[in-house]
């Protein structure tokens, strides 16, 4: 596991040679031995449609690319951090409360209401989230962000979980996602959290939500 939990806002990862770690810009806190970091348009294993994802998404800082020896401490505007790892299955998280992960692990973006159909779009205009979520799969673990901590919920075929969208943090399993409203469009008028929009998760796996609606 490249990933440390030292507390409950700050993780710190081992860097050896011949592997590699992405981050966020701005994430690294302190380090120590012969690391250097370096911008990455493309984030990680993924195509270029990695990098068109994050711009679409109003994410114009890359990722920055992480080698050498030493340890590094990593953290980001004093939000709760957590570490999950990963065992061959495919993680989705939020683009923007993606802090850090191995470079093991394949990456690539993703269209969260691509299930939902047109509501997907609805999502990003109304709510202020971004349309894209990134996925990582392989083994090797991932650090992601959240406003007051996270809670995992768990996904059950007899039970779906419904997630206010501004809420959302992560997700894995064998899970189909649909976007709706409860509301008609005049009423949807600046109004962006769970009273107007419901992420609809089904099939068995886990959903990772944080404390607070606040836009990281």
């Amino acid at each position: 596991m490249a990933f440390e939990e030292i507390n409950s806002k700050m993780v710190r990862a081992a860097v050896a040679p011949g592997q590699r770690l992405f981050s966020q810009r701005g994430a690294m806190l302190a380090y120590q031995g012969e690391v250097s970091f370096t911008p990455n348009l493309r984030g990680g294993q993924g195509s270029v449609m990695s990098m068109i994802g994050r711009r679409v998404a109003n994410e114009d800082t890359p990722l920055m690319t992480v080698e050498g020896s030493g340890t590094v401490l990593f953290g980001h505007g004093g939000h709760h951090v957590q570490v999950i790892n990963l065992s061959g299955d495919t993680l989705y998280v939020e683009a923007d409360r993606l802090l850090a992960f191995e470079g093991t692990l394949e990456q690539s973006t993703v269209f969260l209401g691509s299930q939902g159909g047109v509501m997907g779009m609805v999502r990003g205009q109304v709510s202020g989230q971004g349309l894209f979520t990134t996925s990582l799969k392989g083994h090797g673990s991932v650090a992601v962000m959240a406003h007051g901590g996270v809670f995992e919920v768990p996904i059950t075929p007899q039970r779906p979980v419904r997630v206010d969208p501004q809420a959302y943090v992560a997700h894995h399993g064998d899970v189909r996602n649909k976007l709706s409203t409860a509301l008609g469009w005049r009423d949807m008028v600046g109004r962006g959290s769970g009273e107007a929009f419901q992420l609809e998760l089904s099939g068995s796996g886990t959903v990772f939500v944080q404390a607070s609606e606040e836009k990281l």
